[in-house]
């Protein structure tokens, strides 16, 4: 890879740059946390070719939002579930919306 590519890659938000201990520096949390939310699966790291996980800004987002609601009181378990419920509902509202708008276009006016 050379410097032009890394570069390139700065904005890229599933780029997995960070290390754990960069990542848990960032979000002001322990190394198990990160380790906690990826068994409970709201995040799965990739591995480095030595095998140490790595976390894109992305991924760094989401578990933002699960120390959020951690700090909050909620157990982590279901800390997890809650993120992966509205990650799921924002979905279906975005398929919603479009399926809306395509049977809207295909849908001939009524003359008047």
């Amino acid at each position: 890879m050379t410097a032009d590519d890394s570069f390139g890659r700065l904005d890229d938000d599933d780029y997995p740059a960070y290390t754990m201990g960069r990542a848990a520096e960032m979000l002001g949390t322990t190394q198990g946390f990160l380790r906690a939310i990826g068994e409970a699966r709201l995040i799965t790291p990739l591995r480095s070719a030595g095998g140490h996980r790595r976390y894109s800004r992305y991924q760094l987002r989401i578990a933002a939002r699960a120390r959020e609601l951690v700090d909050q009181g909620t157990p982590i378990e279901a800390a997890c579930r809650i993120i992966i419920l509205e990650d799921q509902l924002e979905e279906a509202q975005r398929i919603n919306t479009e399926h809306r708008r395509t049977t809207e276009s295909a849908t001939p006016t009524a003359a008047a």
